[in-house]
């Protein structure tokens, strides 16, 4: 039996699990696809990410480059030039999280009356009903 037929995403302990968690985070989603274009430089996908912080850009970009997703070359110049691109198991992951974006982007309004609905019916916990 190969080693690919024991992964198991539901047993906590195996690695697989640490990818989904990886590229399941909001932050990973959002760069990889800034990066499904091509190269680009640290403060360029910061410019693309609205709202991510400096401390969790780093951090995702070495993640993913820790994973082997996104390749950080740094060219000899002053001022140093850091560009990040995704590798070619990036970019195959790159198809999927465009289903997912396409998925949410599509079904946001349905998501959102769902919302309203259930907010406008549900109570918080630990109100009485009397």
């Amino acid at each position: 039996m190969s080693q690919a037929a024991v992964w198991n995403p539901y047993v906590r302990d195996c690695p697989t699990r640490q990818v989904l968690d990886r590229i399941g985070d909001r932050w990973t989603v959002l760069v990889v696809g800034t990066l499904a274009d091509g190269p680009l430089r640290y403060s360029e996908i910061a410019e693309r990410v609205d709202g991510v912080s400096q401390k969790m850009l780093t951090q995702t970009l070495r993640a993913l480059e820790r994973d082997g997703l996104v390749t950080r070359t740094m060219f000899p110049q002053i001022p140093p030039r850091v560009e990040y691109e995704l590798t070619e198991e990036g970019r195959s992951l790159g198809e999927p999280l465009a289903v997912l974006e396409h998925w949410a982007t599509t079904h946001i309004e349905t998501i959102l009356r769902a919302r309203e609905s259930y907010d406008a019916t549900s109570r918080p916990v630990g109100q009485s009903t009397s």
